[in-house]
């Protein structure tokens, strides 16, 4: 019984047509080798990188302007639904935030969205957007359209 293997005993010239120096073994090889193949189904990708719009995920809330006194500063009201932790119904949550306003253009009642920013102040990290379809008063006529009845003062 031998302990060698029948590996050694091979002679050595089999051995001297194996070559150790593949592509990747001194940097060698092109990056193209390391990419993933494209794929039949898949219509090939365009040379010019794609600019995908930035991803925001700052937080934004919208709110009621509950105070405007003072400069370049709003008091803003979000009022969020939450559940009662002890009865499980939707209750009401109000909380106020103060924002920047830096035009002074928000007035008492005003529909704004707060949109993050850095700090401005102590007690100022969101900025005042104002929210297009809240804030524009409704004509006459607009009011009559949605009741579809005709206002006597619209009549004669």
């Amino acid at each position: 019984m031998s302990l060698t293997s029948p590996l050694l005993q091979l002679p050595l010239c089999q051995f001297k047509s194996l070559s150790l120096t593949t592509p990747f073994l001194h940097g060698s090889s092109p990056i193209s080798l390391f990419t993933k193949p494209p794929s039949s189904s898949s219509p090939p990708s365009p040379q010019s990188p794609i600019f995908l719009p930035p991803i925001r995920a700052m937080k934004s809330l919208q709110g009621r302007v509950v105070c405007a006194t003072s400069d370049k500063t709003v008091a803003v009201e979000v009022v969020r639904l939450a559940p009662h932790p002890k009865y499980k119904r939707r209750v009401r949550k109000k909380k106020k935030y103060q924002a920047h306003d830096p035009e002074n253009q928000f007035k008492v009642g005003d529909f704004v969205q707060l949109e993050k920013s850095r700090p401005i102040s102590k007690t100022k990290t969101f900025v005042a957007v104002p929210v297009i379809g809240r804030n524009a008063p409704k004509s006459k006529e607009a009011v009559a359209q949605e009741l579809v009845l005709p206002l006597e003062s619209l009549q004669s």
